[in-house]
């Protein structure tokens, strides 16, 4: 017969059991790592290859028709490397914190998804390539959804005309804090760079009042695109971009604190429209060359996303003529040849 005492120790084991199972449950989710992937080793050797191969290209400008990013130093170049497991590769300038940009369309994007579905986002922006450049009022006019797709000013604003909330301050932070729950740090607005684009930003306010025109976009557009302009301004380093990265590569969880910020479901949707529209009039280029989903800002930040796999995130000011990072799409050029990354590649999944 069982006394008291034995009893309560029996359920405490049992308890202790259960909780080290979910433990282990919960680890396994989070470290999560496709057999594919390429030892630790060769990925810091080929990034170390990469960053020195690069590093003194001097090809490119600084965006200048935002005031702030004309100032920034041109020589900054930082490379960060996150895998789904959370092993964290950096080489450079990784803690210099630079603006978004449109890297955070893809974010704002996911945030839409997550309160309509992508079924309504879909229906109310679309996803298709515009063959015009990112701020065309022309696309608007032209394309029968008058939006294109999220990853252009015009969709973007839409997208971001989306986002629920009683007054501009709540959907504000409501962004901010999902961008931040992505990045697995606390995200802040460069006060600076929001200050020189909203004074810079008629052609955005433009491209809002023809959405209204074609009731393509959903909240005030005013308020619209100065929410827009405030999510461009949001201030990452390469490292926690590469973590923004490595969650979309994850399905979805933050693969440092374990938390499933992004809809699993939703990740396919937005990986197919960085694919067609992640680099601007390089999409293609890029799709063509390196295979991978990604986006890249004209603050010189480029993230690419190898799924299952982890994130590629590069910082380096001087744009091409595109408005893309010139050392940032070398060095990921570089890295998904050597690590056989491009989704595309037979390779990528093993078969040689």
């Amino acid at each position: 017969m069982l006394t008291k005492r034995k009893i309560v120790l029996r359920y405490a084991v049992i308890a202790t059991l259960v909780t080290s199972s979910l433990v282990s449950a919960r680890a396994s989710a989070q470290v999560s790592r496709s057999p594919l992937a390429p030892r630790r080793e060769l990925v810091e050797a080929v990034v170390k290859e990469a960053y020195e191969k690069f590093k003194n290209d001097a090809n490119g400008k600084n965006a200048d028709y935002i005031p702030y990013l004309a100032q920034v130093d041109s020589k900054l170049f930082g490379v960060a490397i996150v895998t789904t497991d959370n092993q964290v590769f950096t080489l450079g300038d990784v803690n210099y914190s630079f603006s978004i940009q449109s890297i955070s369309k893809v974010f704002t994007l996911a945030l839409a998804m997550e309160e309509f579905g992508p079924d309504k986002v879909f229906e109310r922006v679309g996803s298709e390539p515009t063959g015009r450049p990112f701020n065309s009022p022309l696309a608007v006019v032209d394309m029968p959804s008058h939006t294109g797709n999220p990853l252009v000013n015009a969709g973007a604003i839409a997208t971001t005309s989306l986002i629920s909330g009683k007054d501009a301050e709540e959907k504000w932070n409501k962004i901010l804090n999902f961008y931040s729950k992505a990045a697995g740090e606390k995200l802040v607005l460069i006060d600076e760079v929001y200050k020189s684009e909203a004074a810079t930003n008629t052609g955005n306010k433009a491209l809002s009042m023809l959405l209204a025109k074609y009731d393509r976009i959903y909240a005030d557009p005013f308020e619209s695109v100065d929410i827009y302009t405030k999510q461009c301004s949001v201030g990452v380093n390469a490292a926690q971009l590469g973590r923004m990265g490595a969650t979309l590569a994850n399905n979805g969880i933050n693969p440092a604190t374990g938390e499933q910020v992004i809809k699993r479901e939703d990740i396919p949707h937005i990986l197919s429209t960085m694919t067609m529209a992640g680099l601007y009039d390089g999409s293609g280029g890029w799709a063509w060359h390196v295979g991978l989903p990604a986006k890249s800002g004209v603050g010189g930040g480029i993230v690419a996303i190898v799924p299952g796999k982890g994130a590629i995130a590069v910082f380096a000011p001087p744009l091409d003529e595109a408005g893309n990072s010139v050392k940032a799409q070398e060095v990921i050029e570089y890295v998904t040849q050597k690590l056989s990354y491009n989704l595309y590649s037979p390779s990528s999944v093993g078969l040689k």
